[in-house]
């Protein structure tokens, strides 16, 4: 005699489990009873049983949903230098220089529309630097359309198709909700092979470490994505739009299961700024730097897990100064939902929007208590007045300007920096071939602490024989020699 450990009933079949790796399988739909024994080397599944179990399918999903999501191909030109540019051989016999060769290159990935009067979304690395952008719908339709707002470290773009609608769109939904586990399904033109259906389920949340963009929080997900896909929907199985495929981890540059899209919150966020008008994306300043919360910082700040935001430093006459925050605390949730981590922190935040209060729960010395924020847009206290740098001296061909809260944001610099900073170099020009590079902050120059863009320019028009400059890079001081 077997006996049992447990009884399942699956569709009508009874599974009674049995020591000594036996299982008994009794038909219970049958009218009299068959009994039958097999060793369970493997694992044992159910077949359909039903007529409608056999016929279950994400068709009817696909088909409410894939005339949204459309193909986008971005055409730039590219001028490609010619070896006898400039060759003083050649333009004395010719009288002029070669020119220069221009071709046109054409990138392909994919967008959804979210408006039924075409405003698309898709990634910035699709559309950038094109000159010429074609939208493809599902059914063969083709359409011109422009760039109304892209963000480079977002990754995202807007664009609005120059035809008429209306245009089936798919419904922005709520990235907060997804659970790890939900079924999802992946919609882009992988490769260029045609509008594409791939499926899977939410693998991860709040990841970051992913791209080196503005923070890392990202949806990861198993559903096949590859190159084409990018810019592409993934839905949940409401219909409704829950991300934007954006990268894989890959290194031979397919599919490895390892996917990542933004999530639909943000993207919702960064179409109502462009629906605004606004010609950028303006993020909300908090005037506070942070770092990660380490095992070792948990314990030694009672935190019962390592998750969260320290807060390291906080400038002062910021929101965060004005709403009590300290270094030392940790941010461990903004308006009741948990933060993982510095990057987190950031997306909550940005999703939250400028002009907007956001209930921060800080935790110190064991205890928690909330705190309300005003969010603002970081301010441009000192006039950037930007300059470029010219004449015989070794800062040649720099751009520089006067560093504030808006501006360090935008080089995505430490918060609460001043003084002078490097905004760009000129390819070729003295200040390249030195070294200078875009987030170096001028100290001094020849003796003379450096405080504003005028005085810099003054500075290098002495011409002495001997130049020596001092800079900040990444929090190290480098002092530089040039005759």
């Amino acid at each position: 005699m077997f006996k049992p450990l447990r009884i399942a009933v699956v569709s009508g079949l009874a599974f009674i489990v049995a020591g000594a790796g036996w299982v008994a399988f009794v038909d219970r739909s049958l009218g009299e009873q068959t009994v039958d024994t097999v060793q369970t080397n493997a694992v044992q599944t159910a077949v359909p049983s039903t007529k409608a179990e056999m016929q279950l399918s994400f068709s009817p999903l696909v088909k409410q949903t894939a005339n949204a999501v459309v193909n986008v191909y971005a055409e730039k030109t590219v001028q490609s230098r010619s070896p006898f540019f400039d060759d003083p051989f050649l333009e004395q016999f010719f009288g002029q220089r070669m020119p220069n060769r221009s071709s046109k290159q054409s990138s392909l990935g994919s967008g959804v529309i979210v408006t039924a009067d075409g405003t698309v979304v898709t990634n910035n690395h699709v559309i950038e630097g094109a000159d010429d952008i074609k939208v493809a719908l599902a059914d063969g339709r083709e359409f011109e359309s422009k760039i109304i707002l892209k963000d480079e470290r977002l990754d995202l773009a807007v664009l609005k198709i120059q035809g008429e609608g209306p245009f089936q769109i798919i419904p922005v939904g709520n990235s907060d909700s997804l659970e790890v586990g939900d079924l999802v399904l992946a919609m882009g033109n992988p490769f260029g092979v045609g509008q594409t259906v791939t499926s899977g389920i939410v693998s991860g949340l709040a990841r970051n470490q992913v791209t080196p963009g503005d923070f890392g929080f990202f949806i990861q997900t198993d559903a096949a994505i590859n190159p084409g896909n990018s810019g592409g929907a993934l839905i949940n199985m409401r219909g409704e739009l829950i991300g934007i495929n954006t990268a894989i981890f890959s290194r031979g540059g397919g599919s490895n299961g390892v996917g990542f899209a933004i999530p639909a919150n943000l993207v919702n966020v960064f179409v109502q700024s462009a629906q605004k008008g606004e010609g950028a994306f303006v993020r909300p300043f908090i005037g506070a730097t942070f770092e990660p919360v380490t095992s070792e910082v948990a314990e030694a700040l009672g935190l019962q897990t390592a998750r969260g935001a320290l807060v390291s430093s906080v400038l002062e006459g910021s929101p965060a100064s004005d709403a009590g925050i300290k270094p030392g605390q940790v941010i461990i949730a903004v308006n009741g939902i948990p933060v993982e981590h510095p990057d987190a922190l950031g997306y909550r935040l940005t999703t939250v929007g400028v002009g907007k209060t956001a209930r921060m729960t800080v935790s110190e010395n064991g205890t928690q208590r909330d705190v309300e924020m005003t969010l603002t847009q970081a301010p441009e206290s000192t006039p950037r007045d930007e300059r470029l740098l010219e004449g015989r001296n070794p800062l040649a061909g720099a751009v520089i300007a006067n560093l504030s809260p808006r501006l360090a944001d935008e080089l995505r610099m430490p918060t609460g920096k001043t003084g002078v900073v490097v905004t760009s170099t000129k390819s070729g020009s003295p200040a390249a071939r030195v070294g200078l590079q875009a987030k170096d902050i001028i100290v001094a120059l020849n003796g003379v602490d450096i405080t504003n863009t005028a005085m810099l320019e003054k500075a290098v028009a002495a011409d002495p024989s001997l130049w020596r400059l001092e800079i900040e890079r990444d929090g190290q001081r480098i002092r530089q020699f040039f005759r």
